[in-house]
């Protein structure tokens, strides 16, 4: 019970035991969560009659390979975030897909999301929304000083590398789920990679991730008709309304 910081703490604890996990929401958005407190009961009941489903979400496994050879490791179930620690300056950095350079830029920060983290930090920074049953790792800059800087959305069992060529005073860090942080100072490689070990979400509503984005972002969908949805659409040249 709690917010999503609480759920990705349990998240610690029930990975490791591979048990299902439902979070209750007494927090804010809370999309992690499951239900809301005064559903309670309701949930309780749903569990003990089985009437319930459990989503595998992938996670991700984060490598972080510093510059006098000491590697540091750690796991992530919504995003690995390469965080500056210099606010005066950019992190310059350089980075890969499957040991291809791609581009390298100048940025506050990259995200490094599952599709569970994919409507987390990295959307507040601006990466699409990726349905969790979609396998594949998100990369985002974050206010990126270069013309090629879009989000890149890559398979499942791609490889993503990131040097840090220059960060400033202090270097840098990477910070998992936002809970546990690794040191990555100027000239570290970090890598991440889908992991084996998931962790598992019970659900007792079924409804379609769809309904559950409208839900918590209280997105607006005036002019949507569920019974009619053509009638909510423009008509093309030469076609009657």
């Amino acid at each position: 019970m709690g917010g999503d910081g609480t759920i990705l703490r349990a998240s610690e604890v029930a990975r490791d035991r591979d048990v299902p996990l439902l979070g209750i929401n007494t927090g804010h958005v809370g999309f992690l969560a499951e239900a809301d407190p005064d559903a309670v009961e309701q949930v309780v009941a749903d569990l003990v009659a089985g009437r319930y489903v459990v989503d595998t979400r992938m996670t991700i496994d984060v490598e972080v390979r510093a510059p006098d050879g000491s590697v540091t490791r750690d796991w992530a179930l919504n995003e690995a975030a390469l965080e500056k620690r210099d606010r005066a300056r950019m992190v310059e950095v350089a980075v890969g897909v499957d040991g291809q350079a791609v581009s390298s830029f100048g940025c506050d920060g990259l995200v490094m999301a599952t599709p569970t983290g994919s409507t987390a930090y990295a959307y507040s920074g601006g990466g699409p929304v990726i349905w969790p049953e979609v396998e594949a790792l998100l990369l985002v800059p974050l206010s990126a000083h270069a013309l090629f800087t879009r989000p890149l959305v890559v398979g499942p069992d791609s490889r993503l590398e990131v040097v840090i060529y220059h960060a400033g005073f202090g270097g840098a860090e990477v910070w998992c789920d936002g809970r546990r942080c690794l040191d990555a100072p100027t000239g570290s490689r970090i890598c991440v990679t889908r992991a084996e070990r998931p962790v598992r979400l019970a659900r007792v509503n079924t409804a379609p991730f769809a309904t559950r984005l409208v839900r918590k972002f209280d997105l607006p969908v005036e002019g949507w008709r569920s019974a009619d949805a053509s009638a909510a659409l423009p008509a093309r040249d030469g076609e009657a309304q």
